[in-house]
């Protein structure tokens, strides 16, 4: 059986947007979204790691307290008693780039040589990686990093219309406008370092 990533979120928006990032950035593992414990508990399987709402932990801490290097938990802006306990955290009300960063640096913390991938998906990783021109991993690098177009354009020494052109070359390609998304690819692909965001 293949371990699986559990998010256990009574947030069902919350849920899916966090499936949604996890399943970017970890390609190959299943990622489930379980409105409660005890669906949680039906389902039996191995889990690599739990993402599990504040209110959730809190009121299933004897669960959870034998497996917090395992866990982490989706707060609402402070989180200084969980980390306190020894709970990793990510602030559910941050930007979508701001979250993505912190899964980033948990996930590089926890796994600083990164996971051990199949033949399949390191081709896969290869063909990802060549997906974009040098230019437009240049575009993207910076671009994640919070450069405006402008910005890009003087850095690069290109025109504003060839900043633009590559930008919706990234977007066609990678089929997403979404910079957390955007950046989840950079960080993955080494076209941007984790510190430099």
């Amino acid at each position: 059986m293949m371990p699986q990533i559990a998010i256990i979120c009574d947030n069902t928006l919350s849920s899916m947007a966090l499936r949604g990032l996890l399943l970017d950035m970890v390609p190959g593992i299943d990622v489930v979204a379980y409105s409660s414990v005890e669906e949680f508990r039906e389902a039996e399987c191995r889990v690599a790691h739990y993402f599990v709402s504040a209110a959730i932990l809190f009121h299933n801490i004897e669960m959870f307290r034998p497996v917090a290097a395992k866990t982490i938990v989706i707060v609402e802006g402070e989180a200084s008693t969980f980390v306190q306990s020894g709970f990793r955290t990510i602030d559910a009300t941050a930007s979508e780039q701001d979250i993505v960063r912190q899964i980033l640096r948990i996930h590089h913390v926890g796994h600083p040589g990164g996971h051990q991938h199949s033949g399949k998906m390191v081709a896969e990783g290869a063909k990802a990686q060549s997906l974009l021109s040098a230019r437009e991993r240049d575009v993207l690098a910076l671009l994640v990093k919070g450069y405006i177009n402008k910005e890009i354009a003087s850095n690069l020494n290109i025109s504003l219309p060839t900043v633009i052109f590559h930008r919706n070359n990234i977007y066609d390609k990678l089929q997403t406008r979404s910079i957390g998304r955007l950046t989840i690819y950079a960080v993955l692909n080494n076209i941007v370092a984790l510190s430099d965001i």
